[in-house]
């Protein structure tokens, strides 16, 4: 028989081990844990930019690719596809871009293409050679040109698929705040979009050659007449590349190359000997050194407008 004293103390001694149990935490599993920003994992740096644009400090956008990649052809460690994987939502540019996601299962219901709007627009490219550039080894520029954001129409359609997909994971007030910002990214890109369109009137045409296939869009949309080479900008081109050259200036009489990025000065001098300038249209698919997306458009606006004397 227990006696009035020690019931009383083994109710006591429950009612303090009760009260020191953290109130988050079951015998059955570990500490709860507090929820967090939605995470965001996006395929490339223009849709890196549009997502930190728009969603500001409501999400937390994640861009795991090397920044000495080019993204579309980067090759994710398993860690990466994981993280990818477990994401709240997942952001791709679509047109074949991320060859590394056709090898691999993401969840359909946290995957968005940010380019399936304009899917019938698509340009179709045939490469008869193959190439590398960066660590990611060799690989064909064939099937379908991928620089989709390059048309600043088709950016503004890709930015309007982001703002969509993280107003529905955010609260009502932020999504508000998201569709304001998305309102002016549309007349920024707008403007731009002009001015390109300007720069494409005032050259009536004129042939240009691209030290790269991935100025379709561009091309397309603001009426550059451009053919294409498969040169680097840090790669000197030898007697076989400069011959390759002169074949295509025979029928397509160029005065000025565009570049991905800065080429080296001996490339510079070689094409200036041929009566050939250099002009760089950084792409910016991946994170620029300095600034911004909109900051490297602009200077590469600028570029074009001061090479055709763009009043």
């Amino acid at each position: 028989m227990i006696t009035r004293p020690l019931c009383s103390l083994i109710i006591l001694s429950a009612i303090l081990l009760s009260a020191c149990k953290p109130a988050d935490q079951s015998s059955s599993g570990p500490p709860v844990q507090q929820s967090a920003k939605p995470q965001v994992y996006v395929a490339n740096y223009p849709l890196k930019y549009f997502a930190e644009r728009l969603g500001a400090d409501a999400v937390d956008v994640k861009f795991p690719a090397p920044a000495d990649e080019d993204p579309a052809f980067w090759q994710p460690d398993d860690a990466a596809i994981s993280a990818y994987q477990s994401a709240d939502l997942i952001l791709m540019n679509g047109a074949t871009y991320s060859k590394w996601a056709e090898k691999v299962t993401l969840p359909e219901s946290k995957l968005v293409d940010t380019s399936a709007g304009f899917k019938a627009q698509y340009i179709e490219i045939k490469a008869d050679s193959t190439h590398s550039h960066g660590p990611g080894g060799e690989h064909s520029h064939s099937g379908t040109a991928f620089t989709t954001w390059l048309d600043l129409i088709q950016a503004a359609q890709q930015a309007e698929t982001v703002s969509a997909a993280l107003q529905e994971l955010v609260s009502k007030e932020a999504a508000e705040q998201i569709k304001s910002r998305m309102a002016f990214l549309k007349s920024e890109l707008e403007s731009l979009n002009q001015r390109l369109l300007s720069c494409g009137s005032r050259l009536v045409n004129a042939p240009l050659v691209a030290s790269h296939p991935v100025y379709h869009y561009w091309a397309r949309r603001y009426g550059f007449n451009l053919q294409s080479l498969l040169w680097e900008p840090e790669v000197v081109p030898d007697d076989k590349a400069m011959e390759a050259l002169k074949a295509i200036l025979a029928k397509h009489p160029a005065k000025w190359m565009i570049w991905e990025g800065s080429p080296a000065p001996e490339s510079v001098a070689k094409l200036e000997a041929i009566g050939v300038k250099s002009l760089v249209f950084d792409p910016c698919g991946n994170v620029p050194d300095q600034g911004d997306f909109m900051s490297v458009m602009k200077a590469n606006i600028e570029g074009l407008e001061k090479a055709f004397n763009h009043p």
